[in-house]
């Protein structure tokens, strides 16, 4: 195939604005103008992206073809901090939403999160975000809390999901079918975006929290053990948003 009378722009058109063929984009990678060859390759990094984003949709198109309509997706942030609460998140997605740069939220960049949580909120069919606090789940225990919230949140969405996809724990009282998913929020997008949902709104409380309590650099480690932190702790002692049931926070309590 010959594309060299072809401009740049009717070239940027074809490939991204039609279905061009596989002789066309061959043609493109052979031609000699640089340009050419960068749209080019543009194209092939947004194809392979498009068909990863389309493989993480497999337990919501299969939840589909058993005649589920809505299908949630829930995950939780912050089970192990120090501070702070843990923040769940169920997200019912549009089947084959594409969006860009989805994954487990712990593989995205912050920027890159933002950017998600942003078009997630836009997009989805439904979100709901619930959140349980230090105090709560110092007196019901990190997991029992980690459940409550995910019952929480699956069950005030709105539509009803008809199934629900769970991110490694199982959700059996839920009034319908779930499953639970090894690191599914890798592969599914519908936990994923539910990761998404609840790392986002969990980091930016955590800045908030930095602003009331700067001493113990909450915006940098989010509540985690690291070593400024317990630093910090070993200074200044726990303070109201410490989980009093966790080391080293209790032997300080």
């Amino acid at each position: 195939m010959n594309i060299s009378d072809m401009k740049l722009r009717e070239i940027e058109a074809a490939l991204f604005t039609g279905t061009p063929s596989e002789d066309f984009v061959g043609a493109c990678e052979s031609d000699a103008r640089a340009g050419v060859q960068r749209l080019a390759k543009r194209f092939r990094r947004e194809q392979a992206e498009r068909s990863r984003i389309e493989a993480l949709y497999t337990y919501e198109y299969a939840a589909r073809d058993e005649g589920s309509r809505y299908v949630a997706g829930v995950d939780e942030a912050g089970r192990g901090p120090l501070a702070g609460p843990v923040v769940v998140a169920a997200a019912i997605l549009p089947f084959g939403l594409f969006l860009a740069g989805l994954n487990d939220s712990k593989q995205v960049s912050p920027k890159k999160r933002e950017q998600l949580y942003d078009e997630i909120m836009e997009k989805a069919v439904a979100v709901r975000v619930s959140i349980v606090d230090a105090a709560t789940i110092d007196r019901v225990n990190i997991y029992q809390a980690t459940m409550n919230g995910m019952y929480d949140a699956v069950l005030h969405l709105d539509p009803k999901p008809d199934k629900v996809l769970i991110d490694a724990v199982e959700l059996s009282r839920l009034p319908m079918p779930s499953l639970s998913i090894i690191k599914g929020d890798a592969k599914s997008a519908s936990i994923a975006a539910a990761s998404i949902i609840a790392k986002v709104t969990r980091d930016r409380m955590m800045m908030k929290y930095d602003v009331e309590y700067p001493q113990y650099g909450f915006s940098q480690h989010k509540g985690y053990g690291t070593a400024q932190h317990i630093a910090a702790l070993n200074q200044y002692g726990p303070c109201p948003i410490h989980r009093r049931s966790f080391e080293p926070v209790k032997s300080m309590s």
